[in-house]
């Protein structure tokens, strides 16, 4: 047995040196990534103030070439005696020979080039050398290239993120035309992020944008007279603008049924599956088994979709992906049904292919505002499965999608401006749960491109967007910052109707444990115990998650309630009046009397067992 226990001895110390010697080999792979990528960088944001820079340097110069063009011409005038009219027309042509010099060949070279390269980059550190080439361009006056630099500073590409130096380079191309750059400094005007709030410039500056061809502006005027946003309602017009950008997306929309970009909701992402590890550790995913067989719908999802596409190290697995969803769309999980319908949209060895059931499960989850679910009936739609158009959901399949990715890892690196831009810009084209996770990081008060008595406000403006398109965990926030005075003054009647609305239409626990309380103290409302009760045991009901909190509200209810059916407690009511516990326990006197039970209740098991 000695020699046998020696020899795994052995085998682990050299599987614990090889494991040793492969980390160091990626961590020196890492760091020569990063250091490449930052030169990289370094080179972009050097040649990004010789754009700026140059921008304004070239008015002088054309200002002082153009005096001394007219003191020569005009006194070669006087030796030949030139006719005025031959005079202007020659300077005409001098300008425009002038102007034709800041847009080289060269510069469209160098544009093609960076195009090509972020083609068939792989690697941030190929997307940062292509954008050295968008930035030599850029410096020679291509239009073309100044728009992804300015694009590049909005966004925060490769941690260059400048809203000041954006917005000089967007005012730049729209004086010539550019509708790119309207589209973004009428977002940037609907914010107020770098820019004054102004909604009335915000819808000139994307009227014109769309006019100009930005289907981003053709989208969002859509969206905002679908829902009336700052315009009047009109289904007509909104119509039009979405299908302008549907038969865009028709155009560009390959014959391909691959999964969309995911949308991932920062309220409710899985921390544990976030990681970028290429394998799955065995002990890990026998404990997200545990938790996906215990019920943790988030768990179950995420491994239906490793299953799905045989990723982390674990094999394609149809049936095991399916197994996974069916559980979690049993639960309620908009995204597992959507991936049960691709499943039968595509057919499989598990789910045979079935449009009827693929629409159904489509269905199911678009009803629920998920936009894979929306993806998915925008296929049916666009392949002519007999159902009729739905232009907004096919709208929403748009390239900009791929912010959604972008985004989410900036969020998850610490970069929150930068995620806060492009969720916002996706927020204002329409996308629920864009709106949800903008307003999610504005509440959060990391923003530093915002000022902070801004954020409340804002973010009760997207809640309520989100609210409206179905989201109830928007219409339970709506409901508490009525309720708390965030962004809006304290008004418990509004935090009560929103809570009745998510508690009534989405059986909310949440909202129907905080229309109990609201009940049980008379906030908003008259005071009815009863109905308390009633809403206290419904939310725990509703959500396993509400048990200890109903258990402890109840107790501290009751316990209240008894107390002013007993007699001696009737004796003395004047002087427990008297006392006014508001006013000596504070407000929230009712957790003391919570806390107080609890100590009671932990002291008589102590002596129990003891």
């Amino acid at each position: 047995m000695k020699p046998l226990s020696l020899l795994i001895e052995i085998l682990i110390i050299l599987g614990v040196m090889i494991k040793n010697i492969e980390a160091e080999k990626h961590n020196k792979k890492q760091k020569e990534r990063s250091v490449a990528t930052q030169v990289s960088v370094n080179e972009v944001k050097r040649f990004l103030s010789h754009i700026l820079e140059r921008r304004k340097l070239i008015k002088v110069i054309y200002q002082r070439e153009n005096a001394l063009g007219k003191k020569k011409i005009q006194r070669k005038l006087r030796i030949r005696g030139i006719q005025n009219k031959d005079l202007s027309k020659r300077n005409k042509n001098h300008l425009r020979k002038q102007a034709k010099k800041n847009f080289t060949d060269e510069g469209d070279q160098l544009f093609k080039m960076g195009i090509k390269i972020l083609q068939q980059s792989k690697s941030q550190k190929q997307k940062a050398e292509a954008y050295v080439f968008f930035a030599k361009a850029a410096n020679m006056g291509n239009l073309k290239a100044m728009e992804k630099m300015a694009d590049a500073l909005l966004f925060g590409n490769f941690g260059m993120q400048n809203i000041t130096a954006a917005i000089q380079l967007y005012e730049s191309l729209a004086k010539e035309g550019s509708y790119k750059a309207q589209n973004a400094l009428g977002f940037l005007s609907s914010y107020g992020i770098g820019m004054e709030y102004n909604q009335a410039k915000a819808l000139i500056y994307y009227t014109f944008g769309s006019a100009g061809g930005s289907m981003m502006s053709q989208m969002i005027l859509g969206y905002r007279y679908l829902s009336g946003i700052n315009v009047l309602q009109n289904c007509e017009v909104a119509l039009n603008h979405y299908k302008k950008v549907a038969d865009y997306i028709a155009d560009k929309l390959e014959k391909s049924e691959s999964i969309p970009v995911e949308k991932v909701r920062l309220t409710e992402r899985p921390e544990n599956l976030s990681s970028n590890s290429e394998i799955l550790d065995w002990d890990i995913y026998q404990y997200y088994k545990f938790l996906a067989e215990r019920g943790d719908v988030q768990i179950q999802v995420s491994l239906g979709q490793l299953h799905l596409i045989g990723r982390k190290g674990l094999d394609q697995d149809y049936y095991k992906a399916l197994y996974y969803f069916l559980k979690a769309a049993k639960a309620g999980s908009a995204n597992a049904m959507a991936f049960i319908g691709k499943m039968y949209l595509e057919g499989n060895a598990a789910a045979p292919q079935n449009n009827a059931t693929a629409f159904k499960y489509f269905s199911m989850a678009a009803s629920k505002g998920n936009a894979i679910g929306l993806h998915g009936l925008g296929l049916l739609y666009f392949y002519g499965k007999g159902v009729p158009v739905l232009y907004k959901g096919v709208c929403e399949l748009g390239h900009w999608a791929e912010k959604f990715l972008t985004a989410y890892f900036a969020y998850k690196d610490g970069d929150i401006d930068s995620s806060l831009v492009q969720y916002a810009l996706l927020a204002e084209m329409g996308y629920e749960v864009a709106q949800s996770n903008s307003a999610f990081i504005l509440e959060s008060k990391k923003v530093k491109i915002l000022e902070k008595e801004k954020m409340y406000p804002m973010a009760l403006l997207l809640w309520n967007r989100a609210a409206i398109q179905g989201n109830a965990f928007a219409r339970v926030k709506i409901g508490d910052y009525h309720y708390y005075g965030y962004g809006t003054k304290k008004d418990y009647q509004t935090a009560a109707t929103h809570y009745s609305i998510a508690a009534d239409k989405y059986h909310s626990a949440q909202a129907m444990f905080n229309l109990a309380y609201m009940y049980e103290h008379g906030l908003g409302i008259a005071k009815d115990i009863h109905l308390a009760r009633r809403l206290y045991d419904m939310a725990a009901q509703t959500s396993p998650d509400a048990h200890i909190p109903v258990f402890f509200a109840l107790m501290k209810l009751e316990t209240v309630h008894l107390l002013q059916d007993i007699l001696f407690f009737k004796q003395f009511t004047m002087c427990w009046k008297w006392m006014k516990l508001d006013n000596t326990l504070g407000p929230y006197w009712d957790l003391f009397v919570i806390g107080l039970i609890v100590a009671v209740l932990i002291f008589l098991l102590r002596n129990r067992y003891g």
